[in-house]
């Protein structure tokens, strides 16, 4: 023992402790002996009695540590950005903001992974539950508005293969594919088939009925429907979290610093999707159409743009995009039931920066949010939330006093 607790006075002497931290570090090191020597020598971490001032454990960043944590910053950032153009989309079309965002990251994400275990995936029975009551609805207002005979027997084919044989069809599909080894696309293909369509599920179940209400109101619906799909995250996933397979373990060399290809691939295909965007609503019709939704519903209606139909696009591309966020982000972290919120309200923060209506501010700002909560744990990972979050308060003072104050107009 003697031999011990030379050896905890010689790493207590290395340190540079001097005083109270090093009769402490004397003493904790002597109750433990030898361990305590082995265990400092193979992981020199910092010890939890040692004052955070001393030089010796001092964080401190070199060129490869900010390379390091910028590449991880844009990477998440462009994850961000993708939920943050959802979010203003379904904003500028529907008044609606999406709480909900999130969760289609994460029934992505677990979705995805119940695949790759070569399990039949729980999404399917809600997506099937969901286009049964949508198709309900639709006949409870076709009765109630008595629509002519010669038209009810078409409408309800056209309502019936949107909202029941669609979802029986995956549903089918799945069942019989699940079980089996597939290549990662048609994984993926099968995981945007079964959450994509819940997107317009929702719209027209929650939201339509209640579209010309207030925004407040339409606020307080999210917030319910958000704690309706994580506790349906739950239920069909359990409170354990997943992981899904990597697109590529492979690694660039750049200089000194080392870029992974999957990070490349999640930059990439974020870029990929908001050029497709732009390309959508700046060359396609429906995309105008939608624009056009967002800058003035009532004279949409008035040139005969259906709100209507364009909501339930507008969610169908939110669903989309977070959907694909779950599948870039699952490689890179763990993903449980309720992983979906926090990344949504990071990407929500993102579309404040945007101002909840301009698409290249949002991506800007979320770019800007991935970078600081990255360097943000480097420097003070206890408080990175907090320094994120904290983010939205200035740029909503900046909003408040820039932009001049009108009263909402009533359509």
């Amino acid at each position: 023992m003697r031999g011990a607790n030379g050896a905890v006075h010689a790493v207590g002497r290395a340190a540079g402790l001097t005083g109270r931290d090093r009769a402490v570090w004397n003493r904790r090191g002597r109750l433990h002996g030898a361990r305590r020597v082995d265990l400092a020598v193979r992981a020199p971490a910092v010890p939890s009695f040692v004052s955070p001032q001393h030089s010796r454990y001092t964080k401190r960043m070199d060129l490869s540590i900010a390379a390091i944590l910028a590449q991880d910053g844009i990477t998440t950032g462009a994850i961000y950005a993708l939920l943050s153009l959802a979010l203003v989309l379904v904003f500028s079309v529907t008044r609606v903001i999406f709480i909900p965002q999130g969760e289609f990251v994460a029934y992505g994400a677990l979705t995805l992974a119940a695949l790759q275990a070569q399990k039949f995936p729980a999404t399917c029975w809600l997506l099937f539950v969901m286009g049964i009551a949508c198709f309900l609805l639709e006949v409870g207002g076709l009765i109630r508005h008595r629509e002519r005979r010669h038209q009810l027997g078409r409408t309800l084919a056209t309502l019936g293969s949107r909202y029941v044989l669609l979802p029986l069809a995956v549903f089918a599909i799945t069942r019989s594919f699940a079980v089996q080894p597939l290549p990662m696309l048609a994984q993926i293909a099968l995981t945007l088939a079964i959450v994509v369509p819940m997107g317009p599920f929702v719209y027209r179940l929650v939201y339509q009925p209640i579209a010309e209400g207030t925004t407040l109101l339409l606020l307080i619906v999210s917030v319910a429907v958000h704690f309706a799909m994580v506790g349906l995250g739950l239920v069909m996933f359990g409170a354990e979290g997943s992981r899904t397979n990597g697109f590529s373990d492979a690694s660039l060399s750049i200089g000194s610093m080392t870029v992974s290809v999957q990070s490349i691939l999640v930059v990439v295909t974020a870029l990929v999707l908001i050029g497709a965007l732009y390309v959508y609503f700046g060359r396609t019709i429906a995309g105008k159409a939608l624009r056009a939704t967002s800058v003035n519903r009532l004279g949409a209606r008035l040139v005969g743009i259906g709100t209507t139909e364009a909501g339930r696009l507008a969610f169908t591309f939110a669903a989309g995009l977070g959907v694909l966020s779950g599948i870039l982000v699952g490689p890179l972290t763990t993903i449980y039931y309720d992983s979906g919120f926090l990344i949504g309200l990071k990407g929500f923060v993102g579309a404040i920066i945007g101002g909840l209506v301009s698409y290249p501010l949002a991506a800007a700002g979320s770019l800007l949010v991935g970078v600081l909560e990255s360097y943000s744990s480097f420097w003070a990972s206890a408080y990175k939330e907090v320094i994120v979050f904290t983010l939205i308060i200035p740029v909503l003072l900046w909003r408040s006093f820039a932009t001049p104050h009108t009263e909402e107009e009533e359509e």
